[in-house]
């Protein structure tokens, strides 16, 4: 079986051993809106409620050339990673992870030691922030009932993370789809509430004033240019292109280039809609959540119906769980690979239980984590910085230029260059500024806080 297995066309599974995660979490049977369905649920999240508080730290003009360059750059990225993914596949290796992709482009310890545990900390660091988010908004909801209620942030996340753990058992990527559809839908139903409501407020005659001057002096302007641009980067971020791709069935020329495009017209009618009406509404008073703008700070009331609050909440919640299973397959692949016997029935006894097992203890840590540590974002933030950067806007280029070895002469070269040198220089500034906000936030930090 070694490195043998077809998948479908005579195309080899770019692995030197037929592993459990390959055979039983990335099966290669999906088609090409299955992939838009994948790549539509990682990228559209959650996380594009925060757009419009990128824009009070950049203005209009900055705001919108960061937005469109990262909508281009990203598709750009994302499109050479596919192409040389099925060059490789074209030549009867079929790379399945990014760390097999690094590990045969740049050499072993790559993939070991650079690419494998930056992707697995992004992966985790989602399942802990959606989590958490998932906790605030289920905690928004219970308000709108119970307004003195007095249940704590914890124990709304300790009931997303139920909800995670069920969703978690889902055997494999392929599984998924039917969830991730319907988180297609989730997406565009909150991003044009979030619209919606912020054109409603913007034109109430006891809206908050509209202003746009960007605000602080020049040393916290310089780092909230940075911060913005490293929270325009990890919502455009990704990191799981190879193993979405890997879930598409062979032959698979040409079908991510198809499932990229449904993503990107998701991503054009929600990350421009919310962040343009959201800055507009509420300018340099915008919230890393829009949603927390939708309340009168003054009266304490809400400027929207509170069953619209109540809905949009759940929207995102159901969302972020799919999101949050997503992110959760990468790190599924490795763990079946450690204790599932390929040469097993995939749902025999000894597979089924240890996955069982396995599965729950990680969604129970970072669920505890999320608990514990209520200024994640803090951290995410970090770890934004750190692994989409590279992972969707300076490998993709690389790899790239090592598979095809293009003319040093040529503009592809050239540009693939340039946008490898810039966006690494970004991402360093923005872990800079990621630190530099921990350290300012740090005397605020407390376990299991009720924020």
């Amino acid at each position: 079986m070694g490195g043998e297995e077809r998948s479908g066309d005579g195309e080899k599974r770019g692995e030197e051993v037929v592993d459990a995660g390959s055979l039983f979490v990335l099966k290669s049977k999906g088609t090409w809106w299955h992939c838009g369905f994948h790549l539509t649920t990682s990228i559209v999240a959650p996380a594009l409620l925060s757009l419009p508080y990128a824009f009070k730290f950049l203005g209009w003009a900055a705001g919108i050339y960061c937005l469109v360059g990262g909508a281009a750059v990203t598709f750009y990225s994302y499109t050479l990673l596919s192409l040389t993914l099925e060059h490789h596949a074209s030549l009867g290796n079929r790379y399945l992870r990014f760390r097999d992709m690094a590990h045969h482009i740049l050499g072993p310890k790559w993939g070991r030691y650079y690419v494998g545990p930056i992707q697995m900390a992004v992966c985790y660091g989602v399942v802990i922030a959606n989590a958490l988010l998932g906790g605030q908004c289920l905690k928004a909801m219970y308000l709108v009932v119970q307004p003195n209620g007095e249940m704590k942030l914890f124990e709304f996340v300790i009931i997303f993370g139920c909800l995670l753990l069920v969703l978690a058992q889902f055997p494999s990527f392929h599984s998924l789809r039917y969830i991730n559809s319907l988180s297609l839908l989730l997406c565009l139903l909150y991003s044009a509430s979030a619209a919606a409501a912020s054109i409603y407020i913007g034109k109430k005659s006891n809206a908050p004033e509209k202003d746009y001057t960007i605000v602080g002096d020049k040393e916290t302007r310089v780092f909230g240019i940075f911060n913005a641009m490293a929270i325009i980067a990890t919502t455009y971020g990704n990191g799981i292109i190879p193993e979405i791709q890997a879930t598409i069935s062979a032959p698979v020329k040409g079908k991510m280039m198809k499932g990229l495009c449904m993503c990107y017209l998701v991503v054009i009618m929600t990350f421009f809609t919310v962040a343009i009406t959201g800055y507009w509404a509420f300018g340099n008073k915008a919230n890393g959540l829009i949603f927390t703008n939708f309340l009168n700070a003054e009266t304490n009331h809400y400027f929207v119906p509170t069953w619209f609050i109540f809905l949009v909440n759940l929207f995102t919640v159901l969302q972020l769980s799919a999101v949050a299973v997503v992110y959760l397959q990468p790190i599924n692949d490795i763990l079946e690979s450690v204790i599932s016997d390929p040469t097993k029935k995939e749902f025999s006894i000894r597979n089924v239980i240890p996955r069982l097992v396995v599965r729950s203890l990680f969604v129970v840590m970072a669920t505890i984590v999320a608990a514990m540590l209520p200024f994640f974002g803090d951290v995410n933030s970090l770890l934004g910085a750190f692994g989409f950067i590279p992972l969707d806007f300076v490998l993709p280029v690389v790899f790239f230029n090592f598979t095809f070895k293009p003319s040093k002469k040529s503009f592809i070269f050239w540009i693939n260059t340039v946008i490898a040198v810039v966006f690494s220089c970004l991402g360093v500034i923005a872990m800079v500024a990621a630190v530099r906000q921990i350290i300012i936030d740090a005397n605020t930090y407390k376990l299991f806080a009720d924020v």
